[in-house]
């Protein structure tokens, strides 16, 4: 993993969609030495997927949709900051994308309960799959990390986050080898020039934040296909709790 002395610590945060991760981008983006990349392979995915996105058109026209070229970008771009912060959808890293750059970088898993991805995720879209949710391609890319490493890589869960900011992000810091700065816990409202396109059908609330807000203690009920969806995703969640960094 990257160290302290690096020139350049590259820290890949790994996440399925509806969690805190642009919270996350922020936090890291208000430090005063980070650089932030908003999904890189976003448009890749949709390219190679055809799938029907929120603003795909606008994705498309105004990303790099070759794989390999943003994996060897995500290796090599040089930047002001001394940290570069990439915010990654687990979902979005289809199979024959290349990973081996993957191994290059430290790699941190952001994982959330499925009953509240789930609940988030069919707020913004009429059709929910499983394949949408990242919680399969978040295990897999989970286990070919810890197979390298030879080791569990660093696993934050949103709740904790939301209970105890300071103190989870600094075990998050450490786990990159790099020191916690009290600017994470605060950051001005609005958008940023780093926001993907996507920012004006996803980002609403965390354009409106400055921290990160406390949980919500009550779990969403679900029906239907949404329980049974929460429920095929639960035992990838629950591998990856029972390893997450515990304050």
């Amino acid at each position: 993993m990257s160290g302290e002395d690096d020139e350049t610590v590259r820290i890949a945060t790994w996440s399925g969609p509806r969690n805190i991760s642009t919270a996350m981008m922020r936090s890291f983006e208000n430090r005063p030495d980070t650089d932030v990349v908003d999904e890189p392979f976003y448009g890749a995915f949709l390219a190679a997927s055809r799938i029907n996105h929120p603003m795909r058109e606008e994705i498309l026209a105004g990303m790099e949709t070759d794989p390999e070229a943003i994996g060897e970008s995500l290796l090599s771009a040089q930047l002001p900051g001394r940290i570069h912060y990439q915010k990654h959808m687990t979902h979005h890293m289809l199979a024959g994308f290349p990973r081996d750059w993957i191994s290059h970088v430290t790699n941190v898993f952001l994982i959330r309960d499925p009953c509240r991805v789930v609940a988030s995720y069919a707020a913004k879209r009429e059709t929910v799959t499983f394949d949408d949710l990242g919680f399969g391609q978040q295990l897999e890319i989970f286990d070919t990390v810890a197979e390298h490493l030879g080791a569990a890589p660093p696993i934050v869960d949103a709740d904790d986050v939301l209970r105890n900011p300071q103190a989870v992000l600094t075990l998050f810091c450490e786990a990159c080898s790099i020191s916690f700065c009290d600017e994470m816990l605060k950051w001005p409202a609005g958008p940023r020039a780093s926001d993907g396109v996507w920012a004006a059908h996803w980002y609403g609330a965390v354009e409106r934040s400055t921290d990160f807000a406390p949980p919500v203690d009550s779990v969403p009920e679900l029906d239907g296909e949404l329980s049974r969806l929460a429920d095929d995703a639960r035992p990838a969640y629950e591998k990856l709790y029972a390893l997450r960094m515990k304050i």
